[in-house]
């Protein structure tokens, strides 16, 4: 069933994101509203427009979550094997269950050895060009 589920949660995802779904989403509402003098704009007129949409949209949200999850996974488990084969620390793999406050201080921590880095580079540069004899 769950091969059945993420398969279906897959083609929907795919096919809702495409510009003819949206365009036959359009082509809804322009109907719907183009149909309101015929009806006379009574309640259930606007009742097939909010219990379509609030049905379509609670329905998208789980197909939706569950593909975002899949693909979150998917990438998850491809840079936890790029760190492993790296030669790298692997002190980032499965940082994903820690909490905000312990991800950040893993974002800190690399953007403090970033403008470490960065500045360390930056001076080899300029060692590097005070060494060049001028072209006269």
């Amino acid at each position: 069933m769950e091969k059945t589920f993420n398969r279906l949660a897959g083609a929907v995802a795919r096919a809702t994101g495409r510009p003819w779904a949206f365009a036959l989403c359009v082509a809804s509402v322009v109907i719907w509203a183009i149909s309101g003098p015929f009806f006379g704009y009574s309640e259930t007129w606007q009742l097939v427009i909010n219990t379509g949409t609030t049905i379509i949209t609670f329905l998208m949200v789980f197909l939706i979550q569950n593909t975002q999850n899949r693909d979150g996974a998917a990438i998850q488990a491809k840079l936890d094997e790029l760190i492993l084969s790296s030669q790298s620390e692997n002190d980032f793999i499965g940082i994903e269950h820690l909490t905000e406050a312990e991800v950040e201080s893993f974002r800190s921590l690399c953007a403090a050895r970033a403008k470490e880095k960065h500045s360390s580079s930056a001076k080899s540069r300029r060692k590097q060009s005070a060494r060049k004899p001028a072209n006269d």
